[in-house]
């Protein structure tokens, strides 16, 4: 039974599948797998608005984290299905952007895990800060559902 609830509305979810390789010293999945997992996520996000990595590199353009706040809330292990949850809750259209994540247990709904990432758009020739192409500036927008529960700080942690 999932009785998993979302932190924000209409998210954009990715399945994982935590694998015997994602498996620490201590029995349960490495803390970096969680970052891995959370990359993954948002490059299939990008790839839902029909875009992929070729249309960064042909605009020249990437977003880079710059912060990232994360919650470690329960362990998963070994064959564990995750349903990691990405929400676009900031964007100035120009420059920076924000993204956060929930990774819930597909069979229980159980939140095992939350992260808050800053970002900034960048040069790929220069490595220094750049304004947005187009195509970021539309996946950067923020849904009006998102942005109204987040306006009246509906069940956010």
């Amino acid at each position: 039974m999932n009785t998993n609830k979302w932190d924000l509305p209409e998210p954009f979810i990715h399945r994982v599948s935590a694998k015997p390789e994602h498996i620490d010293a201590f029995g349960h999945v490495n803390n970096a797998v969680y970052n891995i997992w959370l990359d993954e996520t948002a490059w299939a996000h990008w790839d839902s608005f029909g875009f992929d990595k070729q249309t960064c590199a042909a605009a020249r353009r990437g977003m880079a984290v710059m912060r990232a706040e994360t919650d470690y809330l329960a362990s998963s292990y070994s064959g564990d299905e995750l349903d990691v949850a990405v929400w676009i809750v900031a964007s100035d259209g120009r420059l920076r952007a924000e993204r956060r994540y929930q990774i819930c247990r597909a069979d229980t709904g159980q939140t095992i895990f939350r992260s808050h990432w800053k970002l900034v758009c960048f040069n790929l020739d220069t490595g220094r800060p750049a304004r947005m192409s187009e195509e970021l500036v539309a996946h950067y927008a923020v849904k009006d559902q998102v942005r109204d529960a987040l306006d009246n700080n509906a069940n956010i942690e």
